[in-house]
């Protein structure tokens, strides 16, 4: 609950703690918040329970962690087959070197994956008939 909160910050609350509520009021306060915290913690168990009872049995294996949007995405990439796939076929350091050899100038190496189009490669320049004509005026 309290992650954040270093030492630091932690003694700092107590002292002022102490200074506000004095050494005798301290222990009824603490029980006091512990007692609220307690039954907010119990409200919140049977909402969801209750919301739980009313979607229904579809619902049975329903997380309200789910709810949060990196929790769901989290979940949803796992459980993807083809994503599975697609994140297991593609390799960054093969990827990264293709693009230093092709800045660099150098011939890529072949790579390992199938036919498809050398993306990295570079082009071969066009002839002189290829290329358009340049135009100052049109620019």
């Amino acid at each position: 609950m309290f992650n954040d909160i270093g030492a630091l910050e932690l003694v700092t609350i107590v002292v002022l703690a102490i200074l506000v509520f004095g050494p005798d009021k301290l222990p009824k306060v603490v029980q006091d918040v512990a007692g609220f915290v307690r039954k907010i913690r119990a409200f919140s168990d049977s909402a969801k329970q209750d919301i739980r009872s009313e979607l229904g049995p579809d619902f049975k294996d329903f997380e309200f962690e789910d709810l949060n949007p990196k929790t769901f995405i989290r979940k949803q990439l796992s459980t993807n087959e083809d994503l599975r796939d697609i994140r297991s076929s593609f390799d960054l350091r093969q990827e990264l070197n293709d693009v230093t050899d092709a800045v660099n100038g150098r011939d890529p190496e072949p790579a390992p994956a199938g036919p498809g189009p050398d993306l990295v490669k570079k082009p071969a320049a066009p002839s002189s008939e290829q290329r358009t004509p340049f135009d100052a005026d049109a620019t």
